[in-house]
């Protein structure tokens, strides 16, 4: 079973999120797992605070090192101390894609970090992180979206988690392509038709029809996608 611990400060947040659809299902069928740890349980203050001021100044709050630690600490410590890779989810780091999705789902335990404030004092950053992973150039309340956005695009790798292994292998982005368009009933709405090749019954023709499809979606709708699996096969050639 894969484990997924999300260290955070709303706890519910992620419960709500895991509780539905192909992630509950993975879940009650102990494929996967999902637990958030809250921080605030390993603060030492007795207000349960886990932040204070900036040194240097400047606006907002910083969550302290040691309640950061502390929950690190003790998610490790289930595991006899062993390492477990973790990942801090900031604005501030290279850009999630289906390439570290596919890297983390080798992962049997993955420990996600979720900022608020301002951020998180850099001291404890320097002790637990291994990765720094970011879904996008914006600014969110928290690192919870985030890290649940991983947790997604990473769990659809684990074998089982589909259910239908093909449709993992035949998503967008795959192949660095964007996926191709589908259809189903009925043949025709709205006066428009579906595609006489996807009825044909001619496999060979459908999977040429659906690459040409693919190569012109990504080079319509994402160039630089497509420049980069241009650039691929160039190297291949």
């Amino acid at each position: 079973m894969h484990k997924y611990y999300v260290m955070t400060l709303f706890p519910d947040m992620i419960d709500s999120i895991a509780g539905t659809s192909i992630m509950k299902r993975a879940i009650d069928a102990s494929i996967i797992d999902i637990e958030a740890v809250n921080i605030r349980d390993y603060t030492v203050n007795k207000h349960n605070r886990v932040d204070d001021y900036t040194y240097g100044g400047g606006a907002g709050m910083l969550m302290q090192a040691q309640p950061v630690y502390d929950c690190h600490k003790a998610i490790l410590e289930r595991h006899q101390g062993r390492k477990i890779r973790t990942v801090y989810m900031t604005p501030q780091a290279p850009i999630f894609d289906q390439k570290m999705a596919r890297d983390l789902a080798d992962e049997e335990e993955i420990i996600f970090l979720c900022g608020h404030y301002e951020g998180i004092d850099e001291r404890v950053l320097e002790e637990i992180v291994t990765d720094y992973i970011s879904i996008g150039d914006y600014v969110l309340t928290g690192g919870e979206l985030p890290a649940m956005v991983c947790i997604d695009a990473i769990a659809r790798m684990v074998p089982g988690v589909l259910g239908n292994e093909i449709s993992g292998e035949t998503e967008s982005f795959d192949d660095g392509l964007l996926e191709y368009p589908q259809y189903s009933r009925p043949v025709e709405w709205m006066g428009k038709t579906v595609p006489d090749v996807l009825m044909s019954g001619h496999h060979a023709n459908i999977e040429k029809w659906r690459k040409e499809q693919s190569l012109e979606r990504t080079r319509q709708r994402r160039p630089d996608l497509y420049e980069k699996y241009i650039e691929r096969m160039r190297d291949r050639s």
